[in-house]
């Protein structure tokens, strides 16, 4: 079970995964409105396929990254310290322009399953944002000098699915209230955006003064 983190670091990702998970984003819209416009049904389908996109970023991430590890120490370093700064500008980011949450109902014929989680998984595997986020996020919660990185960043990776798929299920069971609630009440997209932000930043900060040493 070498590939288990400490109890500290889990304690970390979950809290961070939870926010992502809770935070309105391409996946979210894109669920949201294919439950609205087909059903639940084919709107769990488009989840499953944002979460075969997340597995496979995890993969090229875990393996990307320990053959940077192996090639050189200092390369994760500057990954690492790239990763706290694209973090902090991912906070101001939230904090200047906030969530952008819209859903418009348009009927549209059923899509097979297949195409459903077609689209779920092109979303996230041609979102850039997901592609950096992965290559930012993960790595905070290794070390270079760890032998299990690999196993570790997989574990991750598979974790924040197991994290965010119940967050999933309900805002797709939930779609048609939870749609006119986030737009009617943007003060709470507002309170999620600084949630998010501080959360960010408190990462950031702290790669960039441990990194400093």
């Amino acid at each position: 079970m070498e590939f288990l983190p400490s109890f500290a670091a889990l304690l970390a990702f979950t809290a961070a995964g939870l926010l992502l998970a809770l935070t309105p984003g391409p996946d979210m819209t894109l669920s949201i409105s294919r439950a609205l416009a087909q059903g639940r049904r084919p709107a769990l389908f488009v989840v499953l396929g944002t979460s075969l996109g997340v597995v496979c970023h995890t993969l090229l991430v875990a393996f990307g990254i320990s053959a940077l590890i192996t090639a050189s120490p200092t390369a994760f370093f500057i990954l690492k310290t790239g990763g706290a700064a694209y973090l902090l500008w991912l906070a101001i980011q939230a904090i200047r322009y906030g969530s952008n949450f819209k859903v418009e109902k348009v009927e549209q014929a059923t899509s097979s399953p297949l195409a459903n989680i077609s689209i779920g998984f092109w979303v996230n595997i041609l979102n850039p944002k997901v592609i950096i986020f992965f290559m930012t996020f993960l790595p905070q919660f290794v070390s270079a000098d760890d032998p299990h990185v690999t196993g570790k960043l997989i574990f991750f990776g598979i974790y924040f699915i197991v994290i965010g798929m119940p967050v999933n299920l309900i805002v797709v069971l939930a779609a048609d209230w939870l749609s006119g609630w986030l737009q009617a009440n943007p003060k709470i997209l507002r309170g999620i955006d600084y949630t998010f932000a501080g959360v960010f930043s408190v990462f950031a900060a702290k790669i960039f003064f441990t990194q400093a040493r």
